[in-house]
């Protein structure tokens, strides 16, 4: 079973995690929602409240095919500042394994802990000249060898949509857009 972590924090963007959680769920990917905050029910920045299956801390012996971090304000910030979760990230990349963010999260939180160092990425246009790593790209996703990042929530289902591309193939990709009337 392929699996993926999407690390949350009160204040994330609310389109950009439920679009996340539900779109790679609907591929048939396990999806396990970690909160970083010291308990599971976390407050995203629109006010819909969200359950996550576990706290970071119950994942730290595991392993992920897939490290996806959603944006929005203070959202990606308090992401950013979890060292434990900056610790997990490093390793998972380190592995070679899959990685993405969509929104602020490329710029908040993947260029501060240096895992965009000389990729091509995108982010939420606001947050362009937070980018001194990464080379800013302006398109909706942008795939630069296991990283995968997004403008934000207008992007977040074709965002979603590519991670099920990279994990599983374009034929399940396209099996999901099409269920959700969702063109390519």
């Amino acid at each position: 079973m392929i699996r993926a972590l999407l690390a949350v924090a009160d204040g994330n963007e609310d389109i950009e995690t439920v679009t996340l959680i539900d779109v790679l769920r609907r591929a048939g990917i396990e999806v396990l929602v970690t909160s970083i905050e010291a308990r599971r029910q976390i407050t995203l920045a629109r006010g819909t409240r969200l359950m996550s299956d576990v706290t970071l801390l119950e994942v730290q012996a595991m392993s992920f095919d897939l490290i996806v971090l959603p944006g929005g304000m203070p959202g990606a910030q308090r992401l950013a500042d979890c060292t434990a979760l900056r610790h997990f990230m490093r390793r998972h990349v380190e592995q070679g394994r899959l990685y993405g963010a969509i929104c602020a999260a490329p710029a908040v939180i993947l260029e501060p802990w240096g895992l965009v160092e000389d990729k091509r990425i995108t982010c939420y246009p606001s947050f362009i000249e937070q980018l001194e790593q990464g080379q800013y790209v302006n398109e909706p996703v942008v795939v630069d060898g296991r990283c995968v990042t997004s403008q934000g929530p207008g992007t977040a289902q074709l965002f979603a949509l590519e991670l099920v591309n990279q994990l599983v193939g374009k034929e399940q990709r396209d099996t999901v857009a099409e269920a959700l009337l969702t063109p390519f």
